[in-house]
């Protein structure tokens, strides 16, 4: 059971080696991510690079689940809803998919995921004694919906992405050891091991960007896995809602302060707090740089805490994003481009 360094290593290779095969295969066929008035890079860039993501993490959970390692139940829910997302995004990334059909296949992913991991894990302790199940669907349907796209709209700067699932899943692994055991980390250090090899493609300089595929896939992937840690443990819930707080907060308050002026919420845009932020400093390499700071330095920690019992949920959770919080206002997410 499990992979150990050398097999951690392996996975590595192997992605690196598949978003090489997929930097050809892009710039053999034209598939470019031409510059436009929203975009935040500079000359035209194979886009797609992200199935090597999937492919190789993918074929670790099977190998995984064939050992042991992970219950059939989450295999089943993390290879459906994933393969799903990652499809209908990697159609998109060759062509235009409508906003509709997109989302349909988004909530048909989730629905069958929770199918999977049973609903809703018991992560809200105040509601017990209430009938939850088709709350409980609503819900969990809404949060794995939600955190795949924000992962999207958050897939704007070199290694941004990327880094944000390697930081987030190594954690999320180290936690989980901690207060459950291995069964809560074999799944986010195979998918660590799988972004690890696609990221000196897409930083500090992208030769590939990771595509919708690449990053709808690791937003639904990174729900499941948090949901399969709620019931291994809810506390580890809430610790994987805290290290997920950069991509949250940035994404969720630019989107409030869209809606609130009646802008299309679907359509691309630079105005979340990071965008801003890169095009301030002129550079991509210090948004991202930043993010993983924050992400190991202070998210980290407070996650620790609360997967540890020694906060509990709610509180920890306003405490870890409230600096989150007043930074993406100061940076001017959702703000209007002349304001």
């Amino acid at each position: 059971m499990g992979v150990g360094v050398l097999g951690w290593l392996v996975l590595m290779m192997c992605s690196a080696l598949a978003t090489a095969g997929l930097r050809r295969h892009a710039l053999r066929r034209g598939l470019l991510d031409v510059p436009n008035a929203r975009s935040s890079h500079q000359r035209p860039t194979p886009r797609g690079g992200g199935m090597a993501i999937v492919i190789t993490a993918v074929a670790a959970w099977t190998a995984l689940v064939g050992s042991g390692g992970l219950a059939p139940s989450v295999y089943a829910a993390l290879l459906g809803a994933s393969l799903a997302v990652a499809g209908i995004g990697w159609l998109d990334d060759r062509g235009h998919v409508s906003v509709r059909t997109r989302l349909g296949v988004h909530g048909l992913a989730a629905i069958w995921a929770l199918f999977w991991l049973g609903g809703l894990p018991p992560v809200f302790p105040w509601l017990n004694g209430l009938h939850l199940e088709v709350f409980g669907l609503g819900l969990g349907g809404l949060y794995l919906v939600w955190l795949l796209n924000l992962y999207n709209f958050m897939d704007g700067i070199d290694g941004l992405a990327g880094i944000q699932a390697l930081t987030v899943c190594l954690s999320a692994a180290l936690l989980g050891v901690l207060a459950v055991g291995m069964e809560a980390a074999w799944g986010p250090l195979l998918l660590a091991a799988a972004v690890a090899g696609f990221l000196p493609w897409n930083f500090p300089q992208a030769r590939i960007f990771m595509g919708d595929a690449g990053s709808g896939f690791l937003g639904v992937a990174l729900g499941v896995l948090s949901l399969y840690s709620g019931w291994l443990d809810p506390a580890l819930f809430w610790a994987w809602l805290i290290l997920l707080g950069v991509f949250v907060v940035d994404a969720t308050l630019t989107l409030l302060r869209r809606l609130l002026r009646g802008e299309p919420v679907h359509q691309a845009h630079r105005r979340h707090a990071y965008q801003r932020a890169a095009r301030h400093l002129d550079s991509h390499i210090p948004v991202t740089l930043g993010a993983a700071a924050i992400n190991l330095f202070w998210l980290t920690p407070w996650a620790a805490a609360m997967a540890l019992g020694a906060i509990p949920a709610p509180a920890g959770l306003a405490l870890a994003y409230a600096p989150l919080i007043m930074l993406a206002l100061l940076l001017g997410a959702g703000r209007p481009d002349d304001s």
